[in-house]
């Protein structure tokens, strides 16, 4: 077992097992671990070897709440083997990891979060509480759709609802085009579309800096990149997606409220469905959708557009917490409850933040 800050090497041989294990995702990677750095998060890293091989492990955030608190967090992990014994041993082993840090800690350890790939809660997981979307800002969507690239473009459409096809007919003949631009002017047209569309929704917004140290680190790498529908010389709507794995990800984007009789958007998403399937990734995941059952939800609306590209609906265990001391996660809770700022993606800590954004 290693439990330290990775060297470069340890992170060349991390990446490489976790984009070959399909049962995580990029929020393991080490270019995410920079990323969330920037965002006010520090990190450790638990590795778990077989003579020179990577069986699993943990990329693993911790986040100051106050001088005295802290929490743990894993996204899309932790990272366990295919074979259940073995996936157990590794499990223990991280949790044994944590505890000895969070012993030798100098803040109180509110919790450990964890948000692995997995659908179904494996029986020797136990001690977790489940928490419900949008509960607060530090946790991910959990129910997803995923459209299957590896068919023919021809099947990929057959699968797709009717009106889902018929709307991709029809922003071609409007004349709508899909470009992809990681440029500055490209990076400043998807913030003003992305800020548009958190306003009409009623939604807080990312500053412009998050959305600019993201693509830093993605479009140099060929990570990921921004997309665009164009229509009479205008940008109307936009995908921020990433790469990673067999997966490409639709991560962040938005549209205006113009225009809305050519369908932009489901053009958009086939043609990056039709770039992902020729840079040979085998899913494209259309992230957040409505969980299960629930017909009034926030994300409703997005769900029945979602739904039109067919594909199938991955319903992931929920995000769970692990309690270390009862009198600090209280307070974690009662912080979180009273801030009245719910959704995903933690927000930039205060000294990051550029400037007041009005609502997404």
């Amino acid at each position: 077992m290693i439990s330290e800050p990775a060297s470069t090497e340890r992170w060349t041989a991390w990446d490489s097992f976790v984009e070959k294990t399909p049962e995580t995702g990029f929020m393991q990677s080490s270019w995410w671990v920079e990323f969330r750095n920037y965002c006010g998060f520090e990190n450790f890293g638990i590795t778990l070897t077989d003579g020179n091989d990577i069986v699993g492990g943990a990329v693993v955030l911790k986040y100051l709440c106050s001088e005295d608190r802290c929490f743990y967090y894993i996204q899309d992990g932790p990272v366990l083997p295919g074979d259940p014994l073995a996936a157990e041993a590794v499990f223990r082993a991280v949790l044994e990891d944590l505890e000895d840090r969070r012993r030798a800690e100098p803040h109180v350890v509110s919790h450990l979060r964890i948000e692995p790939r997995w659908l179904s809660l494996p029986g020797f997981v136990s001690g977790f509480r489940a928490i419900p979307p949008l509960a607060d800002i530090y946790l991910e969507a959990r129910d997803t759709r995923c459209i299957d690239l590896r068919p023919s473009e021809a099947a990929i459409l057959a699968q797709m609802k009717p009106k889902g096809r018929y709307n991709i007919g029809l922003a071609r003949r409007h004349g709508v085009s899909i470009v992809e631009d990681n440029s500055e002017q490209g990076l400043a047209d998807f913030q003003n579309i992305y800020e548009e569309t958190a306003t009409r929704k009623g939604r807080k917004a990312k500053p412009p800096d998050y959305f600019e140290e993201l693509m830093s680190l993605l479009s140099p790498a060929r990570r990921g990149s921004l997309f665009f529908a164009e229509y009479q010389g205008m940008r109307i709507a936009t995908a921020l997606v990433v790469y990673f794995g067999p997966r490409a990800t639709y991560f962040f984007g938005g549209s205006r409220d113009i225009h809305r009789q050519v369908m932009a958007p489901y053009l958009l998403h086939f043609e990056i469905m039709r770039k992902a399937r020729a840079l040979g990734h085998e899913w494209y995941d259309l992230w957040g959708i409505a969980p299960a059952n629930e017909p009034d939800h926030p994300w409703q609306c997005i769900s029945v557009f979602k739904a039109k590209f067919g594909g199938v609906e991955v319903r992931l265990v929920p995000t769970l917490d692990y309690v270390y001391d009862a009198a600090a996660y209280d307070c974690y809770v009662a912080e979180q409850r009273d801030s009245g700022d719910t959704g995903f993606r933690d927000p930039l800590p205060p000294e990051r933040t550029l400037s007041p954004v009005g609502g997404e």
